[in-house]
């Protein structure tokens, strides 16, 4: 897949680098000489310019990308950005602050496909190494939805449970699926989890008791 990414500061560079990793195309936009230099550096292809103008995007190639990211720390660059994006019918992604109101976060959620809050993102993953485990809340997706993984402990009672047959809540789905030490992709529907597997779900936030409770329960 190809991504667009507008802003090289702590976001944008973890986020790039996530998925250049994972084998996809990315594009740096950036108006910091610094930084776009410090993008190329790091292997990117880099566009120099002001993130929210539509002919530095279409340099870019927004009207071929797959999804766009406002990731800058200026929420109306990341705004007009993801607005030139879903014109040219991309998947958008902004950046937003935590300190902004309820109402601000609202008002341009309804225009965007999702909306992130880096602080939140990051006071996730520190609960969950505080309270350790393999049932590991690893990010908060929207307000309602998180990410969550769990390996497959020996005792489960889901050993040997066919993905397409594991019973959960209405509001929580499996949607990627690994063996032992190897990467996570989409199941298939008769796939067999095994002990040491690796599951992960997008479920809401009320029904990760519940979630909890299935997928840890023992045999």
């Amino acid at each position: 897949m190809r991504f667009v990414i507008v802003g090289y500061g702590r976001v944008g560079i973890r986020t790039s680098q996530i998925l250049s990793e994972e084998g996809h195309e990315v594009v740096i936009v950036e108006e910091d000489p610094d930084k776009a230099n410090r993008a190329r550096d790091d292997g990117f292809e880099v566009i120099e310019g002001d993130g929210s103008d539509e002919t530095v995007l279409t340099e870019a190639g927004v009207d071929t990308a797959d999804a766009l990211g406002g990731l800058t720390g200026n929420l109306n660059v990341n705004f007009a950005a993801c607005m030139v994006g879903k014109h040219h019918g991309c998947r958008t992604v902004m950046r937003i602050d935590e300190d902004y109101r309820e109402d601000i976060y609202h008002k341009y959620a309804d225009d965007v496909d999702e909306v992130i809050y880096p602080e939140r993102l990051g006071a996730a993953g520190a609960k969950t190494a505080m309270l350790g485990g393999d049932f590991d809340v690893i990010a908060d997706l929207t307000e309602s939805l998180q990410l969550t993984t769990m390996t497959i402990s020996d005792d489960s009672s889901l050993v040997g449970t066919r993905v397409h047959a594991v019973e959960l809540p209405t509001d929580a789905r499996i949607y990627a699926h690994g063996r032992k030490k190897e990467r996570m992709t989409i199941p298939l529907p008769g796939t067999k989890l095994e002990a040491g597997d690796r599951v992960a779900l997008i479920a809401a936030q009320d029904a990760l008791p519940s979630v909890r409770e299935r997928l840890q329960a023992s045999a």
